[in-house]
């Protein structure tokens, strides 16, 4: 790689390190255990708010867990108009369909029920109602929102995004395939609703592969260049709550207990990766979902074995320290013989969770290029990761994928 292109990559990273602890970056209000939805109606109503969209999916209205939510709601006096549109990755239409909606019923609140596209999606509807004059693209990457957003509660039905507890909407452009992201503290809902009895009905290979998200998340926020002390502790707990929880939730859905810590595991992988960042897994995914919508944590699972490999030495500290964490390290072994165990771990983890190691007969020849160079411009130069990739190396995790 270039030596200027990489010293630019690092002094960008490092201007951020450096600028981040002045911004003012805040957590969710907690309010979590089985039940605690049902606390949400009356909290929302003493804030003064009478009227909010609600955005969740069809699966969701199906499913039966909106109508009990909007009848409490009701209750309170709080009038719901709920949008059931969203689809995985997000597009900008699904966005502006829902915008159009909260200005016509001149909502005053935002409530996110649903996986990660849910809240993508109410996070960039109020970004389009504090910015009207500015479309979702031009809001596109780091601090271009600005303006406090109207208030919004997250209440998440997987355990994997942890989008209640960051700063980023993922958008998809569905005319140029692009998947893209939207950062700015401003994100950040006002409260995060974890309720384990919501995550209980969960498909097996949602469980597997949404656990696996926020896996990858803890990771690439541990061993990037742009962690802090506190980052690294939630990314630590998140580790372990997951390696511990993650296959026993798997085998028997009805485990609340392990339901709970597997919750707690995306969101305190979200705390840290908003502060820390991810890395080149994330960019790597995105392009997997813009071009041919692969679920996000079923890619990012498949891709970040192969990127932890492709690290090395890098990253092997970081990788031995959270061996511990998985319960696979030992203190008489090498920080690289650690790294290896850890790696190891994770695709034994994938296996026992029947998620595949390759994303086979997908990824066309002709789309390669186009697909390198939106995770070039994703990852560089935002990402601090352990080695800055240039086009062969992603080229090689793509061929290393899906062959």
């Amino acid at each position: 790689m270039n030596f200027f292109y990489r010293l630019w990559c690092r002094t960008y990273q490092t201007v951020f390190k450096i600028a981040w602890p002045f911004i003012a970056l805040r957590e969710p209000t907690l309010l979590s255990g089985p039940g605690s939805l049902q606390k949400l109606p009356e909290i929302v109503k003493t804030k003064g708010i009478d009227r909010i969209l609600l955005v969740t999916d069809g699966g969701l209205v199906k499913a039966g867990l909106v109508a009990p939510l909007v009848e409490r709601f009701t209750r309170e006096g709080v009038g719901v108009t709920v949008y059931d549109g969203t689809v995985p990755n997000p597009t900008i239409d699904n966005i502006e369909e829902a915008y159009a909606i909260y200005l016509k019923v001149k909502a005053q609140g935002l409530v996110a029920l649903g996986g990660g596209s849910a809240m993508d999606v109410a996070k960039a509807v109020g970004a389009r109602v504090v910015n009207p004059k500015k479309t979702i693209r031009q809001m596109k990457g780091v601090l271009k929102v600005h303006r406090d957003l109207p208030p919004l509660f997250a209440i998440p039905t997987t355990a994997g995004t942890g989008s209640e507890a960051t700063l980023a909407a993922v958008v998809t452009d569905a005319k140029t395939k692009e998947k893209y992201a939207i950062n700015d503290p401003v994100l950040v809902p006002a409260m995060a609703v974890l309720d384990p009895r919501l995550t209980v009905s969960l498909p097996k290979h949602i469980t597997s592969t949404t656990g696996i998200d926020a896996l990858t998340h803890a990771v690439e926020a541990y061993i990037g260049r742009g962690n802090t002390q506190k980052t690294r502790k939630h990314a630590r707990k998140a580790v372990h709550l997951i390696f511990h929880n993650l296959e026993r939730v798997f085998q028997n859905g009805e485990d609340i207990g392990a339901r709970s810590a597997m919750q707690l595991a995306a969101y305190e992988a979200g705390l840290a990766f908003t502060r820390a960042y991810v890395g080149n897994v994330h960019a790597i995914a995105h392009t997997l979902g813009g071009f041919y919508h692969v679920p996000h944590g079923l890619a990012n699972a498949v891709i970040l074995p192969y990127v932890l490999d492709f690290y090395g030495p890098r990253a092997a500290g970081a990788l031995a320290e959270l061996s511990f964490e998985a319960g696979v390290g030992r203190s008489e072994d090498s920080q690289a013989k650690n790294a290896e165990r850890f790696i190891a771990a994770i695709r034994d983890l994938n296996a026992r969770l029947g998620i595949p190691s390759k994303i086979v007969d997908t990824i066309k020849d002709e789309d390669l290029d186009p697909m390198i160079d939106r995770a070039m411009a994703e990852a560089n130069p935002l990402y601090p990761v352990p080695v800055i990739m240039d086009r062969r190396d992603f080229r090689a995790i793509y061929e290393a994928i899906r062959r």
